[in-house]
């Protein structure tokens, strides 16, 4: 059994709407009174509470506070959850002290799918609180053995989602053979097969409408309607930039399960190379994005995905194993045994020596390939 997430648009209506932003605006009053109290608690009396102290009191405040009332008791627990969750977070890397939260700033609410979110016979959901179901935009359909967890209401950019945590045997098949993979940036893979997939570069496309919609909001004042909208604009056009991006890995990373058994990426250091001179073209091109989605497509096909050290990749002649150092401007690999290839084909074809070794093809190496 493999656990996915499937994200639904739902369409409420203003009445709805409205219902579900004072959720979210109540939640987010209390995460920050829960954040609070662990403060004061530690400041006054050195005392570290945790999500058991507080939940034993969600009662007694339910009774002191109206508005908490009226929402479903477990969705209230979350909330506390999330701020235990968020403490965990911060001694575990020793630095981002958890913060207030703006109301404005607060877009998710996790609940119980069948406590404070129930699935209407009609495919409309119905959660406590919020009058009548709301519509639900099922784009595609859940698998027929699912087991539905919980569920995660959203909202991003106006619009609200539903995001279901499904458990269920997503049996999917996957091709024969292996395949080596280079990572770039003029060709966003470049396979061992010969094979080259041009980078989209969809951030790249859009820069020109995206600065013009950041000017058009610094020149907005502070507070005023007028900004409000700009921003939503420059939210939206960032929130298609990602649309599309992550649609274009899930199609290529289909397309590789689908073709190959066997798949070898380079573990690229991207950390540092977002850091670096080429940092936008790095965020733009979305390697980890599309090596997460290929490892649990190939995880649920029973494909094997491997990493590699990518150091001397392609400096390596995958024909003879010879090294030669080459500029970042050489776009081909040449090498004294004869071989002449695209330079991301001749890394890909070492990608794929280091981990499954000579064959599939290519001559059997006379030296050692060097990492």
């Amino acid at each position: 059994m493999t656990v996915r997430s499937y994200k639904f648009r739902i369409r409420p209506n203003r009445a709805q709407s409205t219902a579900l932003a004072a959720r979210l605006r109540d939640f987010c009053g209390l995460y920050n009174a829960c954040l609070q109290q662990r403060i004061e608690a530690y400041r006054r009396r050195g005392i570290s509470l945790r999500y058991v102290h507080q939940a034993s009191e969600l009662k007694t405040v339910r009774m002191a506070e109206p508005d908490l009332a009226r929402w479903s008791f477990s969705a209230l627990q979350q909330v506390l959850r999330r701020v235990d969750q968020t403490y965990a977070a911060f001694f575990k890397r020793k630095r981002g002290f958890p913060r207030f939260r703006a109301s404005a700033r607060y877009h998710a609410a996790t609940f119980r799918v069948g406590d404070g979110l129930t699935i209407k016979k009609g495919r409309r959901i119905g959660i406590v609180g919020v009058t009548g179901g709301i519509k639900v935009v099922w784009h595609r359909d859940l698998p027929d053995d699912a087991e539905l967890g919980s569920a995660i209401l959203t909202r991003q950019n106006g619009q609200w989602f539903v995001v279901f945590s499904i458990e269920a045997a997503f049996a999917q098949t996957c091709g024969t053979g292996s395949v080596g993979i280079d990572l770039g940036l003029n060709s966003l893979i470049a396979t061992s097969d010969g094979e080259t997939i041009q980078a989209l570069r969809f951030a790249r496309k859009a820069q020109a409408a995206q600065r013009r919609r950041q000017r058009a909001l610094a020149r907005c004042k502070r507070g005023s309607t007028r900004r409000l909208k700009a921003k939503h604009r420059l939210a939206v056009g960032s929130a298609k930039i990602a649309d599309q991006r992550r649609d274009f890995a899930h199609k290529l990373s289909r397309s590789l399960v689908t073709r190959y058994g066997a798949i070898a990426f380079e573990d690229l250091n991207l950390t540092g190379l977002k850091r670096g001179m080429l940092a936008r073209s790095v965020h733009d091109a979305a390697w980890s994005q599309l090596v997460q989605f290929v490892q649990y497509k190939a995880a649920s096909a029973g494909a094997e995905v491997a990493l590699v050290d990518p150091r001397g990749t392609s400096q390596t002649c995958p024909e003879c194993g010879t090294i030669k150092a080459k500029a970042l401007s050489e776009r081909e690999h040449r090498c004294e045994c004869g071989a002449v290839l695209d330079r991301d084909v001749a890394a890909a074809m070492v990608v794929h020596l280091r981990v499954f070794g000579p064959g599939t093809g290519l001559r059997t190496i006379t030296g050692r390939v060097a990492a």
